[in-house]
């Protein structure tokens, strides 16, 4: 199965949270099954990207990225990569190289989609990244890294976020709602 097809049905077999996320879904699944390069950082202006929230296995804290380029904290992600052969994959092996961590859990459903602007990818600014969001469990005894992307990689408490204004704040109550939910 191409990357492309393991997106279409990640998305398509995915129950969303709600109805905003159920929006967003179809506007993905559409966007796939007229774009075949739907997945790649050259579709213009919208592509397909992969990230992953990681917490902590009791939900308590987030490790968050400080983007170098956009200068906000963020989650783990970025463009899938030729090498990528499912959407969980792509996310990652964004959060493994951003984060330093290695033994993380990936959760294989999507937590949460976000489309939004990125001004600083491509020569003209008119980018929007369809995100696909995941969760991944640290383990305990994992240290993290700064990689070349970030300015700084920091556990934050998930009732104290960086920036509470943004969708992370959603992102982290679906996660850890998620996480709840989960098998122990």
């Amino acid at each position: 199965m191409s990357l492309h097809a393991d997106a279409l049905a990640t998305l398509t077999a995915w129950a969303p949270p709600t109805p905003d996320q159920a929006a967003l879904r179809e506007r993905y699944v559409a966007h796939l099954q007229v774009r075949p390069d739907g997945m790649s950082r050259a579709c213009r202006p919208d592509h397909l990207t992969a990230s992953t929230l990681v917490l902590t296995a009791d939900g308590s804290r987030a490790l968050l990225t400080l983007h170098a380029k956009a200068r906000a904290w963020f989650q783990f992600g970025g463009h899938c990569e030729p090498g990528d052969r499912t959407l969980v994959a792509a996310a990652g092996r964004e959060a493994a190289e951003e984060s330093g961590l290695a033994g993380l859990v990936l959760d294989p459903a999507p937590v949460q989609l976000s489309e939004h602007a990125v001004p600083f990818c491509g020569p003209d600014g008119d980018v929007h990244h369809l995100d696909v969001r995941f969760l991944a469990v640290a383990p305990a005894s994992g240290l993290h890294a700064v990689s070349d992307e970030s300015l700084d990689v920091r556990w934050w408490p998930t009732d104290a976020l960086p920036d509470p204004g943004s969708d992370l704040v959603e992102l982290v109550a679906l996660a850890r709602e998620r996480l709840a939910q989960s098998p122990s």
